[in-house]
């Protein structure tokens, strides 16, 4: 990849879906966990859609989803995956092919 397009990429972001189960905990931990991702900054601007796998199955039967909760990074493509505790934001960083957010000062 050019320099060029390593800043093309980093300035349009990325597009996570985050596949949950019902209105429970976990769902509201994993939901949490992922809208900081997308405001940390790591790899530009971020957007997540929540699915609730129990309100659309057939979104989630679609994407191939088998377990909640489940991060798919949608763009830029190829299309990543991460199941299991969004909370450990390094392992989903490497999951999801985006670079680590800047340390502040």
């Amino acid at each position: 990849m050019t320099a060029a397009r390593a800043v093309e990429a980093r300035e349009s972001g990325f597009e996570l879906t985050l596949f949950v189960s019902g209105a429970s905990d976990l769902s509201a931990r994993a939901i949490a966990a992922a809208r900081r991702l997308c405001d940390s900054g790591a790899g530009g601007p971020g957007r997540l859609s929540v699915v609730d796998i129990h309100e659309d199955p057939a979104s989630a039967l679609s994407r191939e989803v088998i377990a909640a909760p489940t991060l798919i990074r949608t763009l830029p493509l190829p299309e990543r995956r991460y199941v299991g505790d969004v909370s450990r934001t390094d392992a989903v960083l490497v999951a999801l092919g985006l670079p680590a957010a800047e340390a502040e000062a």
